[in-house]
C-alpha cells in the first residue's frame, strides 16, 4: 500500500518543486505531530487560521454539536439557519455601528471578489484601485488586484480598470477619481512582509474616498480576528471601511469568508440582476459553528488583551546581528535578514530543531511569524531559542 507521502506525490496537485513535505497525523494548541513522534511548534498558525490555536476544545465542541443537527442543506441565504445568524450579529457586535450586513463565503479570495461586485454594483462605476505589493487572492479577479506583476504575468488578461498605486503615499490619493468603484487597501499588507501604514494616511486614505464617492473596502483577511491585538485591525487606526472582508482566523480551522457592508450597499445585490453573488456553501453551518466558538473564545478567553505583551516578547527574545528588522503589529510580525538564501537555510534548520516558520510572497528576505494567539511565554521562548540556534548554527557569530 503506497503512503500517504506517495499518495501526495503521485496524486495531489502541487504548488512547487519543494513542499514541505511534513507529515502531520495530529495538531493540538501551538503543536503539530508527526508519524514518528515529531514535534512542531507552530509559528504561522496555518498562515493566520489556527488564530485559537489547532483543536480548540470549545470550536470542536461547536463543531460536535452542529454535526448532530444537520450538515449543508441549500445554496446560500435560501433557508434559516442558525449558525450563520448567529455568527453575523456576533460579527455585527463587534463592528461599529452601520456594519451589520454579513455575505458569508467558503474563503477569502471569494469574499474580495464578492466585495469588488458589490462595490461596482453600488456605485456603478468600473475602477478599482488597489495597491503595489497587495496580496487579495489566487482567483482571476482578486489576482487582478495583487501588486505583484511576476505572480499575474502568466494568466493575463486579468480584470481590466484595475489601478495600482503606492502604499503609503498621501501624493498617490489623488488618483482617486470620481471613476473609482472600490479603494482596496490590506489594513495591514501581509505578504508585502507585514506593512503597517501610518494612522495619518489610512484617515487621508478614508476622507479622499469619501469625497469621490469611492467606496474604501478593507481586507481583514489576515489581520482580523484579533491577529493585530484589536479584534479588527482597523481599529488602531480610527476609520471605518464601507466594506470588511474577512477568512482565515474565523473559523477556528474550518474554512469560511465573509464580506461585510452596511444594509444600505449590501442589498444592491439582490436586484438587476437578482441574485447578484451566489454561493453553495457559504455559511455552512459546520464552519458558522466553529466560527462562532472562535470569536467567543477570543472575547471571553482574554486573548486580545495578551496580543501586545507576547508580541514584544518576541521582538525582546530575537535579537541577533542578522535580524536587520522586525515589524509587527501585535502578532503578525515580520523578522528580516538580508536575503531570500540566508532566510531559507535558517528556516530549513528551525523545521527540523521542531519550529515551523515561513517567508513571504512578496518579500522573501523575511521571517512570517504569526502563531496562534493562544500561545503561552513559555512556548515563544522556547520557540524563539530554537529559531536563534538555527540563527547561529546558519550564520554564525
Amino acid at each position: 500500500m503506497l503512503s500517504p507521502r506517495q499518495l501526495f506525490l503521485q496524486h495531489q496537485a502541487q504548488t512547487t518543486d519543494f513542499p514541505l513535505l511534513l507529515e502531520v497525523e495530529k495538531a493540538e494548541g501551538v503543536y503539530m505531530y508527526g508519524p514518528a513522534g515529531q514535534r512542531y511548534l507552530d509559528m504561522i498558525s496555518g498562515i493566520g487560521v489556527s488564530n485559537v490555536g489547532h483543536r480548540h476544545p470549545r470550536v470542536l465542541q461547536a463543531i460536535h454539536e452542529q454535526l448532530d443537527k444537520y450538515l449543508h442543506l441549500m445554496v446560500y441565504g435560501e433557508i434559516v439557519q442558525a449558525p450563520p445568524a448567529q455568527l453575523a450579529h456576533a460579527l455585527a457586535q463587534t463592528l461599529p455601528e452601520g456594519l451589520d450586513n454579513v455575505y458569508f463565503v467558503s474563503s477569502g479570495s471569494e469574499a474580495v471578489e464578492g466585495a469588488c461586485k458589490l462595490a461596482k454594483r453600488f456605485t456603478g462605476r468600473t475602477e478599482l484601485i488597489a495597491f503595489n505589493n497587495a496580496y487579495h487572492g489566487s482567483t482571476q479577479g482578486s489576482l487582478s488586484l495583487n501588486g505583484s506583476e511576476n505572480f499575474k504575468r502568466a494568466f493575463r488578461p486579468l480584470l481590466p480598470d484595475v489601478r495600482h498605486i503606492r502604499h503609503n503615499q498621501l501624493e498617490d490619493l489623488d488618483q482617486i477619481t470620481s471613476r473609482t468603484a472600490a479603494v482596496i487597501l490590506e489594513t495591514v499588507q501581509g505578504e508585502a512582509g507585514v506593512r503597517v501604514p501610518t494612522k495619518e494616511y489610512l484617515q487621508a486614505l478614508r476622507q479622499r474616498c469619501t469625497e469621490v464617492g469611492a467606496l474604501l473596502v478593507l481586507d481583514e483577511i489576515q489581520s482580523g480576528f484579533g491577529r493585530t491585538g484589536t479584534f479588527w485591525a482597523f481599529e488602531h487606526f480610527n476609520i471605518v471601511p464601507d466594506i470588511l472582508t474577512c477568512a482565515k482566523g474565523m473559523g477556528g480551522g474550518m474554512p469560511i469568508g465573509a464580506f461585510i457592508s452596511r444594509q444600505e450597499i449590501m442589498h444592491s445585490l439582490k436586484n438587476d440582476p437578482m441574485l447578484g453573488h451566489i454561493t453553495t456553501f457559504g455559511g455552512h453551518p459546520v464552519s458558522c459553528a466553529a466560527s462562532l466558538a472562535t470569536l467567543r473564545v477570543i472575547q471571553e478567553e482574554g486573548l486580545l488583551a495578551q496580543v501586545e505583551a507576547k508580541a514584544n516578547r518576541f521582538k525582546e527574545r530575537l535579537v541577533h546581528p542578522a535580524v536587520r528588522e522586525i515589524r509587527n503589529l501585535g502578532l503578525m510580525m515580520a523578522v528580516e535578514f538580508d536575503s531570500f538564501d540566508t532566510l531559507k537555510r535558517i528556516i530549513d534548520k528551525a523545521i527540523l530543531k521542531g519550529v515551523l516558520t515561513d517567508w513571504f510572497l512578496f518579500c522573501d528576505n523575511s521571517m512570517r511569524i504569526a502563531p496562534p494567539l493562544t500561545i503561552t511565554f513559555p512556548e515563544i521562548d522556547t520557540a524563539c531559542d530554537l529559531v536563534l540556534e538555527a540563527i547561529v548554527e546558519e550564520v554564525g557569530f
